[in-house]
């Protein structure tokens, strides 16, 4: 038997005496969503009858776990607002006006709502106070101190909501004269009816980010109020034509001028499921919609402009997520790998485009780059190089821990390391992508030539599923996606090693693996059939990293000499084995054999070449494992390793030259 709810699913198999956990499906029903300043940011969402939710964006440990999410303090429904100057401290709503503060570090809930005794119940024209199921809660971004929450009235707090100002009359289109019928009923049907009775609230608040005072209200009776003064003079500037009722959803406050606002408007409960937004340039005095290429059926609850790039657009609509880059002019559907869903809300976070579904929980667009940098669309050379986005110098996975089954439920992190962008207009002989540094010089290579390494599954310790194949440079025609993981190419070095720090979906990582380049300035520059186009990278520390760079140069240098001195001992050991193959050196095999040492040997023990690679790459990875000056002890164990390789290097030439 299977029974469905707002959670999900649960199967019994026992004629209904026990249940399965909904708990291994991700089937949130979220509201709206926000994002907080930390890095990793973690995100943030209240969900139908499954409370409050605070996640990270990308887990430590290499994919997003139940040990990365926990409960934000506020309700089922409405908006979540984490403070700006304190992630720890998060606002959250909860139906028909609740509303809570609540801090991590304590756990502790406190009931901030301006009705703390519920009206609900009452008529609504009698009402001090109405709020609907989602009330809007918006921090001000010109003062992360001020708080905004939307009854009839607009509400301001500025005391962490310990008090609450109405700085509005009522925006909704009430009569405050209205007199119930002597059956209780409005004399006259309808929504215009229904607007005066008091049957609406603002559903919306939008804050300007560029303007002091200016704040946008929109209404579920299908309003738009505009004050550039604070709240001491309002504005109608609803678009004309809009009739009573045309849900307000969502506007978003233009970030490039002040007098342009976008405002997603919501008319499937009269019957209309077509898309509407509207847009204005000059503070509501004209207005136009854009829509084309949103389907009908694809009705929008929320709009969003990219606060990095003017005309960058994105609506969250019935049917998925619709991009535009012409300002609405036309929109395309960023469908991609995502199921059809209902989209409640979304939020453009750096690179990032975070989406609350109802009925798939959260989903996220790792980096948007292609989408700020249009421009390629009107280039036809055999390839062009999108600008990347700063890369953040993190790790994989730094993960203690016995790797987590792949029945368990996770999240996939996104991608460690350099995010790149190309794309190919015809069928190209061959395309290549090179890391330089400042200097020019060459750090990694890639070329759709080199067909990746396969892996016998019957060679591994462990299962097939903790390996991926290594990604491949591509050639085809279309826009495609490469990621640099900021290291030096690995060495593949006999009896190879792999990381025990697995986190489904990724692969677990070969070891050693090469060294991690410093923050700082590097390009990256792609050829295709023998044409090149360059672009600069920036790599970023991992802002939680306090190491200084001094002590990350000192790291760079010893893991480089150990890097170099693994690769020449690599160098030899294939050679020693080559010749002993071809028995080329017959009169001195022995010599040679004792030098390669056996395929067995580990570290420690006499010295081979064998020993000494296992030796420099144990102590690559000890070097590298922390973002840390390296230890008295790492520094001493790596002049003896190199001096112990070069030894052995020495004795080589001399065998191999028979001296």
């Amino acid at each position: 038997m299977i029974f469905g709810s707002d959670q999900g699913v649960g199967v019994s198999v026992d004629g209904g005496t026990t249940w399965s956990s909904w708990h291994n499906q991700p089937t949130g029903q979220f509201y709206h969503i926000a994002t907080d300043n930390q890095f990793p940011y973690r995100v943030y969402g209240t969900q139908q009858d499954s409370g409050s939710v605070s996640i990270t964006s990308r887990s430590d440990t290499g994919s997003i776990t139940f040990r990365d999410w926990y409960t934000a303090g506020a309700g089922e429904s409405g908006y979540i607002a984490p403070d700006p100057s304190d992630p720890n401290i998060v606002y959250g709503g909860e139906t028909y006006g609740g509303l809570s503060r609540f801090d991590r570090r304590t756990g502790q809930v406190q009931v901030i709502s301006p009705t703390p005794v519920t009206e609900f119940g009452q008529e609504i024209w009698k009402r001090d106070l109405r709020f609907t199921w989602t009330s809007p809660l918006v921090f001000s971004p010109q003062d992360p101190k001020t708080l905004y929450f939307g009854s009839q009235y607009l509400l301001r707090s500025q005391d962490r909501g310990s008090s609450w100002e109405r700085i509005s009359p009522d925006l909704t289109g009430a009569d405050p004269n209205f007199k119930a019928s002597a059956g209780g009923v409005a004399a006259v049907a309808g929504p215009d009816a229904a607007m005066k009775m008091g049957a609406g609230v603002i559903y919306t608040i939008a804050p300007s980010p560029i303007a002091a005072g200016q704040i946008w209200v929109g209404t579920d009776t299908g309003l738009i109020w505009l004050t550039r003064d604070g709240g001491k003079n309002w504005t109608n500037v609803t678009p004309p034509g809009l009739t009573a009722f045309s849900k307000i959803s969502m506007i978003d406050a233009g970030h490039f001028d002040a007098g342009t606002v976008y405002a997603a408007v919501d008319r499937h409960r009269l019957d209309d499921l077509s898309p509407h937004i509207y847009v204005t340039h000059d503070f509501g005095k004209n207005w136009k919609t854009v829509v084309n290429g949103i389907p009908k059926g694809a009705y929008v609850r929320a709009m969003r402009e990219d606060p990095a790039h003017k005309e960058v657009l994105f609506a969250a609509t019935e049917l998925g997520v619709y991009a535009s880059v012409t300002d609405g002019a036309t929109w395309y559907s960023l469908q991609a790998n995502m199921p059809v869903v209902p989209v409640h809300d979304l939020v453009i976070h750096g690179n990032d485009i975070v989406v609350a579904t109802h009925g798939r929980a959260f989903w996220i667009l790792d980096d948007i780059s292609p989408l700020r940098f249009p421009f390629f669309h009107n280039e036809r050379g055999p390839g062009h190089l999108v600008r990347p986005s700063a890369a953040m110098r993190i790790r994989a996975s730094v993960n203690t821990d016995t790797p987590l089954p792949p029945e368990e439920p996770a999240g996939e992190n996104p991608p460690v390391g350099a995010i790149i962008y190309y794309s190919v207009w015809r069928p190209a002989a061959e395309i290549t992508l090179e890391i330089l540094d400042t200097g020019g010089a060459v750090i990694r290579k890639y070329s759709s030539g080199t067909a990746p390494t396969a892996l016998d599954p019957r060679t591994l310790p462990f299962p097939p599923y903790w390996v991926r194949s290594e990604e491949a440079l591509s050639r085809e025609p279309g826009l495609h996606r490469f990621v640099w993981d900021l290291r030096y190419e690995h060495i593949r070095v006999p009896n190879q090693q792999y990381g025990m720090n697995v986190a489904l979906p990724q692969s677990a990582p070969v070891e050693p693996e090469g060294p991690m380049v410093l923050p700082g300035k590097y390009q990256v520059r792609l050829t295709a059939d023998g044409q090149s186009s360059t672009q600069p990278l920036e790599v970023k520390m991992d802002p939680r990293v306090t190491v200084s760079a001094d002590d990350l140069q000192r790291q760079f240098a010893l893991e480089m000499k150990i890097y170099n001195t693994l690769k020449h001992a690599v160098s030899a050991h294939a050679e020693i084995k080559q010749l002993l193959d071809t028995q080329t050196i017959q009169n001195r095999q022995e010599m040679a054999r004792t030098l390669l040492g056996g395929e067995g040997e580990q570290s420690g023990g006499r010295a081979t070449f064998t020993r000494a690679i296992a030796n420099l790459g144990t102590l690559l990875r000890a070097v590298e494992s922390a973002d840390a000056a390296p230890t008295v002890a790492q520094q001493q164990a790596a002049v003896k390793a190199i001096a112990e390789a070069n030894e052995l290097k020495a004795e080589w030439v001399k065998v191999r030259n028979g001296k």
